[in-house]
């Protein structure tokens, strides 16, 4: 049904090519304009957060949809539904949104569609192209997707940059594993010749906004770019861009009938509230397997990161004893555990039969990593996975695909499939941010996409403006496997890198703070066992999970801090990290139901600032009426765990 007044879910006038549909909650707008090129605009709290911006999809055989549009027909729809997410921030969540579907004829006859979703948090919208009506072929070429986001001013924003941008053989930046910092710049510095990753975070004066997408299937990876602004007055506007096939056959090959993924737009007043958002997982398809009971998540230990010599049956052996020990689930092999690329082998050095046994007495199971090309190459993942299986393993790292284009993009969802019907579990490395696929296929558990703590072995990157930058940029995409849990910790005077064994920067508590803070259903601890034994913090790392049932950011500023409580069955943890700067932040205790709580908090000790392996513990009686008091020392941090105390 066509609503015809400007209160409620929208507005529509279809003879001046003009629809609007609203957020739940009334405060975020979208309007399509037709009659002419098709564009867009969003507005929050009646303030502009985008003009007007262009919408538009060209193909190989000529035809420009969007080019000259008329607004032939517009039904709207509202949905008020939960799930449930094992895998996430939030067990229970809901899916509140009002859904436009307006449709289109251009000049040329052809049809297509745009559908939008609004919700409280945010916007998402998507082409839907139906078959023609002609009698040709089909199957499409796309060139080039129109799509733009035009900002009313240059403001600040945090983008990432992919590390092979600017190489001779990828001069616009395509190409990589999506591992990037994420440092302020203007919307104007940002470069017209090369992609910058998504998410995409931007201060607007009427509200924070990040850029990315959602259920992408069959398609190639967006990227955005600054558009030519020339004559165009003080608007900046980025343009959508996709990684080309590496076959030249343009962005997308397919055919009618298709739809594209959701464009989205995070919305939030405060940066913070960006952090509680389940707008990606809410835009993915659903779940597509009947039994997911055999998706476990937890904590690994792994021998990568820590990694002095060779791997061996005596190197994972100790492995397993300390995961056993911690109580957790997994161990991670890593590269060096097969016979070279052959990855239905162990190494000569490794006795998998051994380790198996070994793994199965002490309620272990076993991760291995494969190069991606050992699997695809004579389509060796038939013969890998089933063997897996056999030998009870959990799951695969999956690394170095470094791409995002349709061909690759394909690839993911044959190898998570594949993966699924032998029970293991996915976790891809090298990999392009996660667009909802944990929803889709859960078995798809994690993956990286991030700028993790394995570059301390190599460079300072990983520095406290960093991390605490990533849960308003990366994070806000999906989970992440950053790999937390570097013991030999060091501020910033003392750290130093390409040193045996691997140092990480900042205090104990702000690297236990980033088991809370950052997501990932599956958590590869980084340390080496003997960096473990007996130190501080460590019995933090034996009761944290991995996965929650709510999760409320309490405070944040991009860069400087932030500070997140999330639950798992009656426990609340807390997690806070700050920058170079020492902080005092008070929180809350509101969160908590009424009754009595046992706190035991985790913080700096008043010598973090010259030794960062020293840390506090506090334990005493809390209420919701409550609040605590952080003392974060510079590049410090703090974690709590909250239990009922039962009358």
């Amino acid at each position: 049904m066509v609503s015809c007044t400007a209160t409620g879910p929208g507005r529509t006038n279809l003879s001046a090519g003009l629809v609007s549909v609203k957020s739940p909650d009334g405060t975020i707008q979208m309007t399509l304009r037709a009659n002419g090129p098709l564009t867009y605009s969003v507005s929050v709290d009646g303030r502009m957060l985008l003009a007007e911006s262009t919408l538009g999809l060209r193909f190989r055989d000529g035809v420009t949809l969007g080019a000259n549009v008329r607004l032939a027909k517009v039904e709207r729809s509202t949905s008020d539904l939960k799930w449930e997410n094992k895998l996430g921030k939030r067990r229970t969540v809901r899916d509140h949104h009002q859904e436009l579907r307006a449709s289109f004829v251009e000049a040329s006859g052809r049809r297509f569609q745009v559908i939008v979703r609004a919700f409280d948090d945010g916007i998402g919208f998507r082409y839907v192209l139906p078959k023609t009506t002609s009698a040709q072929t089909q199957d499409f070429v796309l060139e080039e997707e129109q799509t733009q986001f035009s900002f009313p001013g240059n403001f600040q924003c945090y983008a990432g940059i992919n590390e092979n941008t600017g190489t001779k053989n990828n001069p616009i930046g395509y190409l990589g594993s999506q591992e990037s910092e994420y440092k302020p710049t203007s919307l104007a510095d940002l470069p017209s010749d090369q992609v910058r990753m998504l998410p995409l975070l931007v201060k607007t004066p009427a509200a924070w906004v990040a850029i990315t997408e959602s259920d992408l299937y069959d398609w190639a990876g967006m990227w955005v770019n600054r558009a030519d602004e020339a004559g165009k007055g003080p608007s900046i506007t980025l343009a959508a861009r996709l990684a080309p096939r590496l076959d030249g056959e343009g962005l997308v090959k397919s055919a009618f009938p298709r739809r594209s993924p959701w464009r989205v737009l995070l919305i939030a007043r405060q940066p913070a509230r960006l952090i509680e958002s389940d707008l990606i997982l809410n835009l993915a398809s659903p779940c597509v397997l009947t039994d997911t009971s055999w998706i476990k998540p937890g904590i690994a230990s792994w021998d990568w990161w820590s990694q002095v010599t060779r791997p061996s049956t005596a190197t994972y052996r100790d492995l397993v004893q300390f995961s056993a020990e911690m109580g957790w689930p997994y161990v991670l092999l890593d590269a060096g555990w097969s016979r070279g690329t052959n990855i239905l082998q162990s190494s000569r050095s490794v006795n998998m039969d051994e380790l198996l046994a070994l793994a199965k007495e002490r309620n272990v199971r076993l991760w291995l990593w494969a190069h991606w090309t050992s699997l695809d190459r004579n389509d060796t993942y038939l013969e890998a996975f089933p063997l897996y299986e056999k030998w009870g393993i959990a799951g695969v790292k999956i690394d170095f695909m470094n791409r995002d284009d349709q061909e690759m993009v394909n690839w993911y969802e044959k190898i998570v499939i594949a993966a699924a019907q032998h029970h293991l579990m996915v976790n891809y490395h090298g990999a392009f941010k996660p667009t909802g696929m944990i929803r889709t296929h859960p078995n798809q558990i994690t993956r990286e996409g991030i700028l993790g703590n394995e570059y301390n072995r190599w460079s300072s990157r990983v520095s406290p403006e960093y991390k605490a930058t990533l849960p308003f940029t990366r994070m806000l995409a999906g989970p992440a496997d950053f790999t937390p849990g570097g013991f030999l910790n060091k501020q910033l005077d003392q750290f130093q890198f390409n040193v045996r064994p691997t140092q990480v920067q900042g205090t104990r508590c702000a690297e236990l703070a980033l088991f809370v803070c950052l997501e990932s259903p599956i958590i590869h601890a980084a340390d080496h066992p003997s960096h473990y034994q007996n130190q501080p913090g460590l019995e933090f790392l034996k009761i944290v999970p991995t996965v929650w049932d709510d999760t409320r950011a309490l405070d944040g500023a991009v860069g400087e801090h932030v500070v997140i409580a999330r639950r798992n069955g009656n426990r609340w943890f807390l997690g806070a990290l700050t920058d170079q700067n020492p902080r005092d932040i008070d929180v809350k205790l509101d969160f908590l139901k009424t009754g009595n709580w046992k706190l035991k908090l985790w913080h700096d000790a008043p010598d973090s600032d010259t030794n960062g392996e020293r840390l506090v513990i506090e334990q005493r009686v809390v209420t919701a009426s409550d609040a605590l008091t952080l003392h974060l020392a510079r590049a410090g941090g703090a974690v709590a765990c909250f239990e009922p105390v039962w009358q």
